[in-house]
């Protein structure tokens, strides 16, 4: 098992001013009202999925957790809040403190979600929970909206293996966060050293353009490379001309060249010319890799082609059209009073608009059809009926505010692919589409 999937390998700085403002100053006027102790439930849910999408993917919760055990104001932090008269000294000394105590229900990461899903609860005083809004937001819009595309990706390109090669298309930052996501979505790989090291993905990659410019013809590039990696490396022959640059690497690396590398021009028809000439030439086993702005429908339109993997970089990291799931972080129940047996009230947003929420602490069931196939997505209040019991999707994240689910990523790759082969067979229909299984909702109380 890779420690780098069970903790954080690096050192990270805090996360406190992963933030907005409105956090600190709601916090300042919650503790001189005298009800930032309320005890609270703050639920991480989308009101719909993006356009035309069937499923969404639960992402970055492993990160989350990583950003709650790093949630602390140290002495630069405080200087910072202090100078800038964000908040007054009272709050400055309440913040010094800080440590989340509460707990976190959730999906489990890798599992799919649906319109009002609960993917996420947050319970603790109003005070300790409110600080977490954005840093949570952050975090599982950016991530899910990645794995969804990766999933959507993978499903198109069946057994044949996907590159995640988005860093150059992103922030250097978001570029690792991005490479997890796809790697939680199906992606076998990445061309990212730093999300290698930092999740223990797989990292692969050989050479570009500019090095077959670099030297003074393609096939002296091409012995470089060779005499460097080894027979088995991918050698990219689209720099001039494909049939020479084919006919070079096979002369230079023998039939045991590993693979090819197509980054230009119509893929369908030059990966069938390209496999018709390997064959000629007795390279049979070298495998075609193809690459140049690929997103899930150009890898739909690969399927019968001779590919061997895909190479996807810009769709991937901006979610193929849809860089966000806009996932809300809201107050769905609190206590009438700072006793900690002060029962629980729902409380709810009534405006109008279309940004209504439903009150109450909410727990979360996938109803299956009597051939084990998801049909609903259950959601509700109050008891859990009998016969959802054993279909109920939140599991314990963080108790006391001690993180207990911590898991290998391949674990969480491992679940996205269960996940998504329990829903009906539309759901991985790239055409536009409604959420492949209805939200239901169970009204009860809200509980304590």
């Amino acid at each position: 098992m890779d420690v780098a999937d069970l903790g954080l390998p690096v050192d990270v700085p805090s996360t406190a001013l992963f933030t907005d403002q409105y956090e600190l100053t709601m916090l300042q006027a919650a503790l001189r009202a005298g009800t930032a102790g309320r005890r609270s439930v703050f639920e991480v849910f989308t009101r719909r999925l993006p356009e035309g999408r069937r499923y969404g993917v639960v992402a970055g919760t492993g990160r989350v957790l990583d950003a709650v055990e790093n949630f602390r104001f140290d002495a630069g932090v405080l200087g910072f809040l202090r100078e800038r008269k964000i908040v007054d000294e009272a709050t400055l000394e309440w913040l010094a403190s800080y440590r989340f105590s509460g707990d976190v229900w959730g999906y489990p990461e890798g599992e799919v979600y649906f319109p009002g899903s609960p993917v996420m609860r947050v319970e603790g005083s109003f005070a300790e929970c409110v600080l977490l809004e954005t840093v949570i937001l952050s975090i599982l819009n950016h991530d899910s909206a990645i794995a969804a595309a990766a999933s959507r990706m993978s499903s198109a390109a069946g057994r044949r293996p996907l590159i995640e090669m988005g860093a150059r298309r992103t922030h250097e930052l978001a570029a690792v966060a991005a490479s997890r996501a796809a790697y939680v979505g199906g992606f076998a790989t990445t061309s990212d050293l730093a999300a290698g090291f930092r999740y223990g993905i797989p990292t692969v990659g050989t050479s570009a353009h500019a090095f077959t410019l670099l030297h003074d013809t393609e096939r002296d590039a091409f012995r470089a490379q060779v005499e460097s990696l080894g027979r088995g490396t991918t050698l990219l022959v689209d720099t001039y001309d494909v049939s020479e640059a084919v006919r070079a690497a096979v002369e230079v690396a023998g039939p045991e060249l590993g693979a090819v590398r197509i980054d230009s021009g119509d893929l369908l028809l030059v990966a069938h010319r390209v496999r018709q000439q390997l064959d000629e030439l007795g390279a049979t086993d070298t495998k075609i890799v193809v690459t140049s702005d690929l997103d899930e429908y150009a890898i739909a339109s690969l399927a019968a082609a001779p590919v061997d993997a895909y190479g996807v970089g810009t769709q991937l990291v901006t979610g193929s059209g849809h860089p966000t799931c806009s996932m809300v972080y809201k107050l769905v129940a609190r206590a009438e009073s700072d006793d900690p047996k002060a029962p629980l009230v729902p409380v709810a947003k009534k405006s109008s608009g279309g940004k209504t929420s439903i009150g109450g602490r909410k727990w979360a069931a996938r109803r299956p059809d009597a051939d084990g196939v998801a049909e609903a997505e259950v959601v509700g209040t109050g008891q859990v009926p009998a016969e959802l019991a054993g279909h109920q999707l939140q599991v314990e994240l963080v108790k006391g505010g001690e993180v207990v689910a911590r898991e290998p990523l391949d674990v969480v790759r491992d679940r996205h692919a269960a996940a998504r082969a329990g829903l009906p067979l539309s759901a991985t229909q790239l055409s536009r589409g409604e959420p492949v299984l209805a939200t239901e909702y169970v009204q009860g109380r809200s509980g304590n």
